[in-house]
């Protein structure tokens, strides 16, 4: 029997749950407990995680078939912890003396410690525990920590994507309203005029807030966490075709822009990786010196790529680091601090990963690790 508990919200019942579910952390735990338990000597397992959804210490609880249930008192007993009288190293297995059950052995072996807390796994025995048992609970405890640590890493990505598209989807939509007012007197404007020089003038005017409006629009498909159109692309293609398109800018600064001559396939949205290339080349040559150099690199692993983009400007400050990629932060003049927070959005829709660091000698190296195959 399986009996899951969280400890930061005490209840007067117990809540058996269904049938495991092992997307979830708790249901995988549940899992763990009920194998321990399985194995002949130990007859309660008892497993105490943080989870990251409650943002609290939750406790799994399990018996061996034939085992009868603790007491409350015995149970309340193990709770306090107050036979944890020290702290063991994690993933070593330690005996403990419990005062309650009587005549039983108790072993813990922590997974880590959080916020202050310890996450462990406890099993009581009848007879001493065999070493082989003993590397079978070590084992389990390596497992259930990276099992916990692989889910909050993904938890948090999802995290952040929510609030990247959040924030995307809010701003979008109040800059949308000033826009159409543009539009509108523009389009009065170029009714009204008779002077062909202003005609030709406001004609601009439209066909920018069209441009605008039309980029808009992807910002807020962006932040609608719209799914992606995933094809194979050839990476330097994409590149290349990001390089075409800010060619007077790196011709006006006598830039050079080196690309690798080998290539990769990977799968993605084309559209959308090309505007996280754009962005990340616009800000390359913008802070560029005079005949710099801006340089492309891949390298192809196993399941991954890691793409670089460097550059030869002033690099970041520890500040920026730590601020480039957050909503309307923007070193840039008039620049509107949207360009990189897009970017990682677009990554983290991916499945990948993007961060920056400055170079000994000067300059910035933004780094995009991307999946080689079809999540």
């Amino acid at each position: 029997m399986t009996i899951s508990f969280s400890l930061e919200t005490p209840k007067n019942d117990f809540h058996l749950k269904k049938a495991p579910n092992v997307e979830s952390v708790r249901s995988f735990v549940e899992l763990q407990a009920e194998q321990l338990v399985s194995q002949g000597t130990i007859c309660f397992a008892r497993i105490v995680y943080y989870d990251s959804v409650s943002k609290s210490h939750e406790e799994v609880i399990c018996y061996a078939d034939n085992q009868p249930s603790f007491s409350q008192k015995d149970i309340a007993y193990i709770r306090s912890e107050t036979w944890l009288t020290d702290f063991p190293h994690v993933w070593d297995v330690s005996e403990f003396k419990l005062a309650h059950p009587t005549e039983s052995f108790t072993y813990v072996c922590p997974i880590g410690y959080k916020n202050q807390k310890p996450e462990y796994i406890q099993i009581v025995t009848h007879k001493p525990l065999s070493l082989q048992l003993q590397n079978y609970v070590r084992n389990a405890a390596k497992i259930l920590g990276k099992y916990i640590d692989v889910y909050s890493e993904k938890l948090q990505h999802k995290y952040q994507i929510q609030l990247l598209e959040h924030v995307l989807h809010k701003v979008g939509h109040q800059l949308r309203n000033y826009i159409a007012l543009i539009k509108l007197y523009a389009q009065n404007l170029l009714i009204g005029l008779q002077d062909s020089s202003y005609i030709e003038q406001a004609k601009v005017i439209c066909e920018s807030v069209e441009d605008l409006d039309a980029n808009l629009t992807d910002i807020i498909s962006c932040g609608q966490g719209t799914i992606l159109k995933i094809t194979s692309q050839d990476l330097r293609s994409l590149v290349d075709e990001s390089i075409k398109s800010f060619q007077p800018l790196i011709n006006d600064k006598k830039l050079k822009v080196h690309v690798p001559q080998t290539s990769a396939t990977l799968p993605l949205d084309r559209l959308q990786m090309k505007q996280v290339f754009d962005n990340l080349l616009g800000n390359a040559i913008h802070f560029s010196y005079e005949n710099g150099v801006i340089t492309f690199s891949w390298q192809v692993f196993h399941e991954e790529i890691l793409i670089k983009i460097l550059d030869e400007g002033p690099g970041v400050s520890q500040e920026d680091m730590q601020k480039m990629f957050t909503p309307f932060y923007s070193r840039r003049p008039g620049g509107t601090g949207l360009g990189l927070t897009i970017a990682k959005k677009i990554v983290l829709d991916h499945y990948g990963n993007i961060w920056a660091h400055s170079v000994s000698g000067g300059g910035t190296q933004f780094s995009i690790i991307l999946p080689t195959k079809k999540n």
